[in-house]
């Protein structure tokens, strides 16, 4: 039987494969029973609803990213750090643009205090404070970071560099170079250090 075997994990890890091949928000309980050819009552028993199904598809995604960066960031530090970490974010999103819109999706306060989220925030800390960034300073800078890097993987999935020169890689290098340059230039704020600002779990997830 087709039922067989099926589990909350296979469920979400199927969910996440359909999520790359017709996009995020076309993933159903309805669209994943087709899948496994069983009647859509059958996965009630493991999934409450669509929501929770995509709930299960962005933890897995937030997961996989951050063990991907983990691994990219052993050893490395300055921009060599901070290049490993934005080329990560983006080869993710192009390999699986499914899950890498996973990743946005917004989680009830429970779901997001038991994600990867905070994983995400402390590597992208790790590389800041190799530029010696105080707050507030640190999280405009992850701020700036996620949006960067968000947005023009976002631009390049949607085909917006497709059409024009120089080539999207040129254009991805010569961003990150200037990054750099901008994080070990950082004119510190005239309000640093009068606010304590804490990690936000959400950070540096992309955001949408």
């Amino acid at each position: 039987m087709a039922r067989a075997g099926l589990t909350t994990a296979r469920l979400v890890q199927a969910g996440a494969e359909l999520a790359d091949e017709v996009g995020f928000e076309q993933v159903t309980v309805s669209a994943l029973a087709r899948r496994f050819d069983v009647k859509v009552a059958s996965l009630y028993s493991h999934l409450k609803n669509s929501h929770d199904l995509k709930t299960g598809i962005a933890l897995l995604a937030l997961e996989e990213l951050a063990d991907t960066v983990a691994a990219a960031l052993a050893g490395r530090a300055g921009k060599d750090a901070l290049a490993a970490f934005a080329n990560v974010y983006r080869d993710y999103a192009r390999t699986h643009p499914g899950r890498y819109a996973a990743a946005q999706f917004r989680l009830d306060p429970e779901a997001a205090a038991a994600s990867a989220g905070g994983r995400h925030a402390r590597m992208t800390r790790a590389i800041l404070r190799g530029y010696d960034l105080a707050e507030p300073d640190q999280t405009h800078a992850v701020r700036l970071l996620g949006s960067v890097f968000h947005g023009y993987v976002t631009l390049e999935l949607s085909g917006g560099f497709s059409h024009s020169a120089p080539d999207a890689q040129e254009t991805w290098s010569w961003i990150l170079d200037r990054l750099d340059a901008l994080l070990r230039t950082w004119t510190t704020s005239p309000h640093s250090g009068s606010a304590t600002v804490l990690p936000h779990p959400s950070d540096p997830r992309p955001t949408g």
